[in-house]
């Protein structure tokens, strides 16, 4: 059961069921939080007394008992939230003459909006470097595949030759997309709502600029009542996390189809396989089929949180006590998901000789209409209707394209356009060749080997872009924290 903590107790409330506070209480998901709510108090410590609302004696004292409270110590699990466990460990070191004065011109409120900032900043920094592990992982893998040929799908039927490496370089562009989204959702999380207090800010005369600048954020969430109210910020980042997981569900998808002995166009590792408990002979692909699901539980996140969110009156409403163990736990899940997808893909194999199999051999057919257009002056729908016409027989007859001859050629032109054509065997050839068929793709954006490698060229240097742009991040987060321990260790030393 839980303890009632006695510092808001006596006042209004004078005592709370111990099953309502039990039942209220988010310290199970408040753990990530302790370190931010430390640094946000120190933070606001240091405020406070530059503007010469504590004595430097107090705020020594305070700072001395939060400097004592290790990041990682376990919470206790009686307690209602992470602040007060927090405020609780600070009277128990300087009493509560001194400890009381740890939140004067603060709520809850807005300490518990900034400690998400700060917690989620770090963690949305942590994803998109396991994001971009993974981009280079798909890179790495495109560059040993730049000539290997494989069918893409439409419909999930065979469609035209590409090459593996295309295909890849499709899945790097889409997971870049989601690192933008990320780093634009970034800046707007780092706004600092510190100040706002409960809803009206404070007739203290605090400065919500320097209390930002401490703890390392671009600038304020400015208007009281948004500060603590609104929580857009995790709602957008569920939105592109799910963008995310949408992504990271197809690419799953793919493998999982193509790694089946019915298509046989790559293989699993082993290592990322499991057995059947009755049939000997199966290699399920049970790592991917678990990430699959799990991506669902991120669009179910996102649609529980902006159902919460959506019927909320403006203010702070503990409703949004709600959204949070969501957002830790669809962080988990994407970042979890993405490391082991990268490391799959670290050992894939593919296979080089898929277009053995006769069920591809029509997917080159695009081409001989194109040369019909090209070489024998035949309008393209015209063209089109011949060349179905003409693969039509080839199926009735049980035969690949490769069977294809002018002869029959020319009588499905006559049967299906009233046309005399004569088309030389050599044409035919060329232009249902998987190989040549690929190579002749090299418009921008195209399957053409000289095209793929021209763009993993210019996706490895957008990835090492972004790891300079995440570099920077990083630098300035360590910046922030650098000052603030500086500030403590000079506040410990010195009057001020």
């Amino acid at each position: 059961m839980k303890k009632v903590s006695k510092l808001l107790r006596g006042g209004r409330i004078g005592s709370v069921r111990k099953d309502v506070v039990e039942f209220t209480a988010s310290i199970k998901s408040d753990q990530m939080l302790l370190k931010a709510v430390i640094q946000i108090n120190q933070a606001h410590i240091i405020m406070l007394t530059e503007q010469n609302i504590i004595p430097s004696e107090t705020s020594q004292k305070l700072l001395q008992a939060l400097s004592e409270i290790d990041f990682k110590t376990k919470l206790d699990q009686t307690l209602e939230d992470v602040h007060l466990a927090v405020e609780e460990q600070v009277n128990k070191k300087v009493g509560l003459d001194v400890g009381g004065n740890l939140h004067i011109a603060k709520s809850r409120n807005d300490q518990v909006t900034t400690a998400i900032r700060i917690t989620l900043r770090e963690s949305i920094h942590n994803l998109m470097n396991i994001i971009v592990k993974f981009q280079g992982s798909l890179i790495k893998l495109a560059e040993k595949h730049t000539e290997t040929l494989i069918p893409s799908y439409t419909h999930l039927h065979p469609a035209q030759p590409v090459t593996f490496a295309h295909i890849l370089v499709s899945y790097i562009d889409a997971v870049q997309r989601s690192l933008e989204r990320l780093k634009e959702a970034l800046f707007r999380i780092n706004m600092c709502p510190m100040g706002a207090c409960a809803i009206a800010t404070t007739s203290f005369p605090i400065n919500r600029n320097r209390t930002a600048e401490i703890l390392g954020f671009n600038g304020l969430v400015e208007n009281s009542i948004d500060a603590v109210g609104s929580r857009d910020f995790v709602l957008e980042t569920l939105a592109d996390l799910t963008l995310l997981a949408v992504d990271v569900s197809r690419i799953v998808e793919d493998i999982l189809v193509w790694s089946s002995p019915d298509f046989g166009i790559i293989d699993l590792p082993e290592s990322f396989t499991f057995t059947s408990s009755i049939m000997p002979q199966k290699k399920n692909p049970d790592v991917l089929e678990v990430i699959r699901a799990r991506m669902s539980q991120v669009l179910g996140n996102l649609v529980g949180c902006t159902t919460t969110m959506k019927s909320l009156p403006s203010g702070y409403n503990m409703d949004l006590q709600e959204l949070t163990p969501k957002l830790w736990e669809t962080l988990e899940i994407v970042a979890t998901s993405v490391f082991i997808l990268s490391e799959l893909i670290n050992n894939l194999n593919v296979n080089k000789d898929i277009f053995g199999k006769q069920i591809l051999n029509f997917s080159t057919t695009t081409e001989l209409a194109n040369l019909l257009v090209k070489k024998y002056n035949i309008p393209f729908r015209i063209s089109h209707k011949i060349v179905g016409a003409a693969v039509k027989v080839l199926l009735d007859k049980n035969l690949a394209l490769s069977n294809l001859t002018p002869e029959l050629l020319y009588k499905a032109a006559q049967d299906s356009a009233g046309i005399i054509l004569v088309v030389k065997q050599m044409d035919i050839k060329d232009s249902i060749d998987p190989q040549k068929f690929v190579k002749s793709h090299k418009t921008l954006g195209g399957p053409a080997p000289s095209e793929v490698k021209r763009a993993l060229a210019s996706r490895k240097q957008l990835l090492n872009q972004t790891k300079t742009s995440l570099n920077e991040h990083k630098s300035r987060l360590d910046e922030a924290d650098l000052q603030l321990k500086s500030m403590l260790q000079h506040y410990s030393k010195h009057d001020v």
